[in-house]
């Protein structure tokens, strides 16, 4: 089977950023998202969240440079005032080219 190399960035959030999230990471090139609502615990006390409703999770697959500009966002416009985590991680995607964005640089 033929598979492409990308990046699934995820990106957990409280759930008050999930419109702005979502339209910032298009903004930035991903061409589309999955969502999910989530539960945990982390380092953070008392957020908006708590009186807003759970954390959510956006998962998007997109090429090495998309990725880079999510990532790099993500942790310059919330990681200091929200709670906010985001990881990256390599995957093989079936039908893989379909994520990825003209401005995309090649899988690393």
């Amino acid at each position: 089977m033929i598979t492409v190399g990308l990046k699934k960035v995820t990106i957990i959030a409280e759930a008050v950023l999930e419109a702005r999230l979502l339209n910032e990471i298009r903004a930035l090139g991903a061409t589309g998202f999955t969502v999910g609502e989530v539960r945990g615990e982390g380092s953070r006390g008392v957020r908006a969240s708590d009186w807003e409703g759970d954390n959510v999770k956006v998962e998007t697959l997109v090429g090495a440079g998309t990725a880079d500009r999510i990532l790099a966002h993500v942790a310059a416009a919330y990681f200091e005032h929200y709670a906010v985590i985001a990881w990256v991680t390599d995957v093989q995607v079936v039908r893989g080219d379909k994520y990825l964005n003209p401005s995309d640089t090649e899988p690393r």
